[in-house]
């Protein structure tokens, strides 16, 4: 009796290795991470701000990688994920396991012992509460995932901040929820054009499990909290008024859009431009109020 072979797949090339580390999101993690960075009160030396940023990079692609690592069988049931490197079959996932281990800990080391201890403990926090937490635990389980999972992408701004000060302060706190509220309405906004794919691969997305209704509400509730945290550095005299008058102005175009999601009701023939263009808006909105954020810092030292 024969069995079929296993079949061998060919060596993965480098740019699976870095498709596993997903850049287009990297880039704004480490875009807020160094923002976080020039913010603090103290500077740091240039070789050290690289080397922090580096390993904020590393620690993020390290978290792509085990993302993608633990969920290949999603990504092989979604259209927009399919052509990754695990569910293309371009790379085995005993492969993309040892790749996001070794980065993630490579990245770890190299903060606790180029820049300090308080950067690197927080880097490991997030790499573990992005994996963990939200990939392994949250993700499959509930419609909150994207709630208490956002928690990964608002740590940046932290390590930045530690990286050039040794410590947290109210500042990057807010930065932290900003980040952490902005989370659901961006990933929502998302999801209701491509809730069918959740929906197919079994992911309890909120539009999948309490329907558009339920999220494009849920999209306006958190847009309040959010546009607070991010306006409120001005009146508690964190920034000075070139933030303030941007966050103020950006803010409010974003809760303009996501009143617009929130209000509207879906047509047949109706391509979700709202959402689209809230996501869309999302993403330039959180690059335009950290840069207004280091403008403001180096206009006024």
């Amino acid at each position: 009796m024969t069995t079929a072979a296993t079949p061998i797949l060919p060596p993965a090339d480098w740019r699976d290795f870095l498709a596993l580390t997903k850049p287009r999101v990297m880039t704004l993690v480490v875009f807020t991470g160094l923002c976080g960075m020039l913010a603090a009160p103290v500077g740091i030396h240039p070789v050290l701000g690289f080397t922090a940023i580096l390993c904020i990079a590393l620690g993020a692609g390290a978290a792509g990688a085990l993302n993608q690592w633990y969920e290949a069988d999603l990504d092989a049931a979604m259209r927009r994920t399919q052509q990754r490197p695990l569910p293309a079959g371009r790379m085995e996932r005993q492969s993309a396991l040892h790749f996001g281990v070794g980065l993630g800990a490579f990245s770890v080391i190299l903060m606790g012992l180029a820049v300090n201890v308080a950067a690197a403990a927080i880097l490991t926090v997030s790499i573990l509460f992005y994996v963990l937490i939200y990939t392994v635990w949250l993700k499959r389980r509930t419609p909150q995932n994207i709630v208490i999972g956002g928690a990964a992408g608002a740590f940046p701004p932290l390590i930045g901040w530690a990286a050039a000060t040794g410590d947290v302060a109210i500042l990057p706190l807010l930065l932290f929820g900003l980040v952490f509220l902005w989370t659901p309405p961006h990933f929502w906004a998302l999801a209701l054009f491509v809730k069918t794919d959740y929906a197919n691969a079994g992911v309890p997305m909120l539009p999948v499990v309490a329907g558009e209704r339920v999220t494009r509400r849920q999209i306006g509730l958190y847009t309040i909290p959010m546009a607070i945290a991010a306006v409120a550095p001005w009146p508690l005299g964190l920034t000075g008024a070139i933030y303030g008058v941007l966050a103020t102005a950006t803010t409010a175009l974003f809760a303009l859009l996501a009143l617009r999601v929130a209000t509207r009701h879906t047509q047949p023939d109706d391509r979700m431009k709202p959402e689209k263009r809230l996501f869309s808006y999302s993403i330039l909105y959180l690059f335009v109020i950290f840069g207004a954020l280091v403008v403001d810092r180096w206009v006024l030292a």
